[in-house]
């Protein structure tokens, strides 16, 4: 008899990859005889690194290795040779359904995503918005099993043991160690779009009241790329026991582990929000054109740390990739930073009575 062996494909965005881990770890531990093959861009391999001995990793570069129809067929006729049994298709864009296809005509046992796209035309609406949540992309990642055979109940708190990850992986520049009672809080500023990042002067004013009100505290900022490493450096300078652990931790892995042992975490609608909830650190997440009603919400968060403003045409973005409706971002600038710290302060009451 064949061994059943899954093939799981899901190849962007950051954020979307890591909302995968709690479906895919649960999937490993509820089918421990089953064989799984999580298939992603190199970006990705750190998520799976702490997986159940039956996740293996596979990478594709489908920027050089694996660039277009050629490209594609030689990763389906690498992936053939792995003798899957059943293909399970995250993603569903231009890629995955080409080696969908594939797959298809070879007659395999082949699933893919419901991106719900009819009822993500209503919330996103500006006449008839039908404001109430759509399936999260976990549940749409577990139908996609079901259809396969597969149902799954996720079960799922960190990639990590109860006490984080394992801090001495991280690197020498990185020499900070936790002291008892200190506060450590994560801010991750940026995201991917205009419409979802909080204005930096009010992240600042809401970081110099962190501080205020949490003298004892150490701030890790998060950020890539250039002009967020100066804007995280320029923090840094500014004010004591904050530091910019991007710069010094220089990747996934590693930001992972220290994302673990955070207190809280700040973040805007972006992959920073979905590493901290896989490490099962509870996340402020600040939200703008984008709603957590479209499914996006990272693992074990809850609406209590939802920072949002209500107006009409919020949502007017999905992936908070179209441009502003009014022009001037009003569903950003309209949250007070106060607002922010107040949940930052629940959260930390909450962990200190616990």
């Amino acid at each position: 008899m064949r061994t059943e062996h899954i093939l799981i494909i899901r190849f962007s965005a950051l954020g979307d990859v890591a909302m995968t881990v709690p479906v895919i770890d649960s999937l490993a531990r509820q089918y421990p005889d089953v064989r799984i093959t999580m298939l992603s861009r190199p970006f990705a391999r750190p998520f799976f690194e702490y997986m159940p001995q039956n996740v293996g990793f596979m990478e594709a570069d489908l920027k050089n290795e694996y660039y277009g129809v050629k490209g594609l067929n030689a990763l389906y006729r690498r992936l053939t040779a792995k003798n899957f049994t059943a293909i399970a298709d995250f993603h569903s864009v231009l890629r995955s359904d080409y080696l969908r296809m594939r797959f298809n005509i070879d007659r395999y046992k082949v699933s893919h995503i419901d991106k719900h796209r009819s009822e993500r035309k209503l919330l996103v609406s500006q006449s008839g918005k039908r404001l109430s949540p759509l399936p999260t992309s976990f549940d749409n990642y577990v139908d996609v099993l079901a259809r396969l055979g597969y149902p799954v109940k996720i079960d799922f708190r960190s990639i990590f043991p109860p006490e984080g990850g394992d801090m001495s992986r991280l690197p020498a520049s990185f020499n900070i160690a936790k002291a008892s009672g200190e506060e450590w809080i994560g801010i991750a500023p940026f995201a991917a779009h205009e419409g979802k990042i909080y204005p930096l002067g009010l992240m600042e004013k809401a970081v110099r009241q962190i501080i205020n009100r949490h003298p004892g505290c150490r701030l890790f900022l998060f950020g890539g790329g250039e002009k967020e490493t100066a804007a995280l450096n320029e923090w840094s300078a500014k004010f004591d026991r904050c530091v910019n652990a991007s710069a010094l931790l220089g990747g996934i892995g590693s930001e992972l582990i220290l994302m673990s042992h955070l207190d809280v975490m700040i973040s805007m609608d972006s992959a920073n929000m979905h590493m901290a909830s896989i490490v099962g650190t509870p996340v402020v997440s600040v939200w703008g054109a984008t709603h957590p009603y479209a499914g996006f919400m990272g693992w074990g968060q809850g609406m209590d740390n939802v920072v949002q403003a209500d107006m009409p045409c919020r949502p007017c973005s999905i992936f908070g990739n179209k441009p502003c409706l009014r022009g001037d971002f009003m569903c950003m600038k309209s949250i007070p930073p106060e607002e922010i710290v107040a949940r930052v302060d629940l959260v930390l009451c909450g962990k200190r009575a616990g």
